[in-house]
């Protein structure tokens, strides 16, 4: 058995028989509930005493309630988020952002009061400590309940919080969490897998039909009065599905039509994202890094749902290529890692660990060259007259870029052959030189 397969069935077991706290919050405005989280919480909290330091380990009392004052649905023009309080002056906060189509935690915070003697024996300060972190990575879609039973820590400043058991919603819509879950990669490398159905008699996969170059379009996110993300990139999508017309598998070759194509998408610190909805039936998302470390940033993670009228049910996703799921349930997997299963039949696939498009941060990102970005074996999204830039805009304008190596190879090779001409030319010259010199050598007057 893998281990994070007993892990998973250890933690199931742990909550179903009551040895992991569970506290349900409840954030309502008015007669309708906005948020809601059911989820078990551990906190490990070093701090100072008189001569050393040392650690402690707190659960989140089943006592914890919903802080109104901090909490808010965002109707009041704050940040929507969920506030638990409990013991004297002890806070975890859940901040929430969505893009249209996903939203996530885009921030957690811990408040702990060092004056509790009970919690913090021998501190050496009363002080109200507060520390945040927007490496959160819970992500979902909306309408849909994020879910993951399996413990996930995240360090947050000299703090550590684990959380398991989560079924949580943000942006709701209804009274209660969706019966739809976007479901953590921890919880589905934790479950078996669907039977697989057997395959289709096999048969050469058509060649697709030849598409010209696609149209160059421009996108870009807002935030603020500006531009905090910008692109300009031809794309064109290479889907092989399974035709349900046909009954066996084809290859097309799609371009993306910029007027026929929206962009949404978010900015942060270290994580931007752009998405892109072609004539509502395709949204392609892509997920930019920045290492804060070395100030290099790339293009981290990709997401392609079709959901054309000929397509089956069949996932490509890229951690489970060749299972046939049941036809009423197809999984739909985030660049965060987050599955959504859901009665439709789009194909969905995902990689959450690409390294494309590598540029520095303040400088932008350019390639005129055609690129191939692989999602899986069988997905892949062809680029041309790419530039694009993640973080750092300035002024809603590119900054210098950087050249891919495709780029920089095509302007080397005509100064290497005309650098080869001119050395040719050279020994010719010389050679002729030679030879003349010679020839008048053996005219010598007498």
């Amino acid at each position: 058995m893998k281990k994070s397969n007993l892990c998973f069935q250890l933690v199931a077991c742990s909550l179903i028989l009551g040895f992991v706290r569970a506290v349900t919050l409840e954030l309502r405005e008015g007669n309708s509930t906005c948020i809601k989280a059911d989820l078990s919480a551990s906190f490990s909290i070093t701090y100072n005493t008189t001569n050393t330091s040392t650690t402690v380990e707190v659960d989140l009392p089943d006592s914890t309630t919903v802080d109104q004052g901090s909490s808010s649905c965002g109707s009041d023009g704050r940040p929507v988020s969920l506030v638990g309080v409990f013991g004297p002056g002890h806070t975890l906060g859940l901040f929430f952002s969505n893009n249209g189509s996903m939203y996530s935690v885009n921030m957690l915070s811990i408040q702990y009061n060092l004056s509790d003697s009970a919690l913090f024996p021998l501190a050496n300060s009363s002080d109200v400590v507060t520390v945040m972190t927007e490496s959160v990575g819970m992500w979902a879609w909306l309408n849909t309940t994020y879910r993951c039973v399996s413990p996930a820590s995240i360090p947050v400043g000299g703090a550590t919080v684990t959380f398991s058991g989560v079924k949580m919603e943000a942006y709701m819509t209804q009274e209660d969490l969706s019966p739809v879950e976007s479901v953590c990669t921890a919880d589905q490398e934790g479950t078996t897998a669907a039977p697989t159905t057997p395959s289709p008699t096999t048969t050469p996969v058509p060649a697709p039909t030849p598409q010209g170059l696609p149209e160059q379009g421009t996108y870009a996110v807002t935030k603020g009065n500006g531009s905090c993300l910008m692109a300009r990139m031809g794309l064109q999508l290479n889907i092989t599905y399974t035709s349900q017309s046909k009954n066996n598998t084809v290859q097309e070759v799609v371009n993306i039509h910029p007027n026929l194509t929206t962009a949404s998408g978010t900015c942060g610190a270290s994580i931007s994202t752009l998405v892109l909805d072609h004539e509502g039936n395709t949204n392609i998302s892509f997920t930019f890094t920045l290492n804060t470390t070395s100030n290099k940033y790339h293009l981290s993670g990709l997401v392609l749902v079709a959901n054309w009228s000929d397509m089956s049910g069949k996932s490509n996703s890229s951690t489970d290529p060749d299972v046939l799921r049941p036809p009423q349930f197809i999984p739909l997997m985030d660049v965060m890692g987050v599955v959504l299963w859901f009665p439709s039949e789009p194909v969905s696939v995902s990689n959450s660990n690409l390294a494309y498009l590598t540029s520095v941060l303040g400088r932008s990102y350019s390639c005129n060259s055609e690129q191939s970005l692989i999602i899986t074996e069988a997905v892949s999204i062809n680029t041309v007259r790419l530039q694009v830039q993640p973080f750092a805009v300035i002024s809603n304008q590119f900054a210098t870029a950087v050249e891919c190596q495709i780029d920089q190879d095509q302007m080397l090779i005509p100064i290497v052959v005309g650098a080869a001409l001119s050395g040719l030319v050279l020994v010719v010259l010389i050679a002729y030189l030679i030879g003349r010199k010679r020839s008048n050598a053996g005219y010598q007057t007498i």
